[in-house]
């Protein structure tokens, strides 16, 4: 199995992208491709999928998200096509979240999951997934919503955008979630 390819992307589509490794393609199935940028070389993390009548890569930006990837495709009724769309509009944090808090609405915008699998993914995952990278962005999320409590927004409104901010530092979070909030 392959860890991660690093190489320079030669091409974008709607659900993959073509990374060029010393002069091999490689297709890329990923939640983003539109994140990348061609001509430009990248890591990417991968999972190659190997069966009798499939032969897939799928891949992340990040090592977190290939990993919570590999977690998601364990549980039962719930296969790589059905969880690599999770990652095109929720986070690794607010995946993890979700699931701690058994939020069944949020997994259940996903593509393809429904209550059943939603409640599957929960039963199977809740409590397995943190680490101490969870706990602190946990603790980040905490102080991302005291300071926007302080600038006067309601819990419900703040609680809705801080699953969708992808930024590391505090105040990159803040200046994120803003935007989010005045774009309502």
């Amino acid at each position: 199995m392959y860890t991660y390819l690093k190489g320079i992307v030669t091409e974008i589509e709607s659900n993959y992208i073509a990374l060029d490794v010393n002069g091999v393609g490689y297709l890329i199935y990923t939640a983003n491709p539109y994140s990348f940028n061609e001509n430009e070389e990248v890591k990417v993390y991968v999972y190659n999928l190997v069966r009798e009548d499939e032969n897939s890569i799928y891949g992340f930006k990040t090592r977190e998200e290939r990993d919570l990837f590999l977690r998601l495709i364990e549980v039962k009724g719930l296969g790589c096509k059905m969880a690599l769309p999770m990652f095109a509009t929720g986070g690794v944090s607010g995946i993890i979240d979700a699931i701690e808090r058994e939020n069944i609405l949020y997994l259940k915008k996903f593509p393809k999951i429904g209550d059943k699998v939603a409640r599957q993914i929960i039963l199977d995952l809740k409590g397995k997934l943190v680490s101490n990278e969870v706990s602190n962005n946990k603790e980040q999320n905490e102080e991302l919503f005291e300071a926007l409590k302080a600038l006067g927004y309601k819990p419900a409104d703040i609680n809705k955008v801080i699953p969708k901010v992808k930024n590391d530092k505090i105040e990159n979070q803040i200046k994120e979630a803003l935007k989010l909030l005045l774009t309502k």
